[in-house]
């Protein structure tokens, strides 16, 4: 696929990535004019393989307190011929895992060097 024109192509590579073996997105969001995708997935490893396979070099996350829960939002982007696309996961944490906020890797145990 060279470009994200129209809403096909779009879903074409969402399409690509599941039959590449990658789980389907739970939610996905595609805004007028095809140039802003967002898939939200549901576990660290889903994120993993989409951010590889979509090759999104950007990486932010975000910790929050959402009605007395703590959440870490930690999300994917990259831009392919002018669509934006990104790639959310968001986890619920609990008091008793807030080392693991500190983590850039949540799955290392080496803290993150600032």
């Amino acid at each position: 696929m060279t470009e994200l024109a129209t809403r096909a192509q779009a879903f074409g590579l969402i399409a690509e990535g599941v039959a590449a073996g990658l789980s389907a997105p739970w939610r996905l969001y595609l805004a007028r004019g095809c140039r802003y995708l967002s898939l939200s997935v549901g576990d660290r490893d889903e994120w993993d393989g989409w951010r590889t396979h979509l090759g999104c070099p950007e990486l932010s996350v975000r910790v929050y307190d959402a009605g007395g829960e703590i959440r870490r939002s930690s999300v994917a982007e990259v831009i392919l011929d002018g669509c934006r696309i990104s790639v959310e996961l968001v986890e619920e944490v609990s008091t008793a895992d807030l080392e693991r906020l500190l983590l850039a890797d949540p799955s290392s145990t080496e803290p993150e060097e600032r």
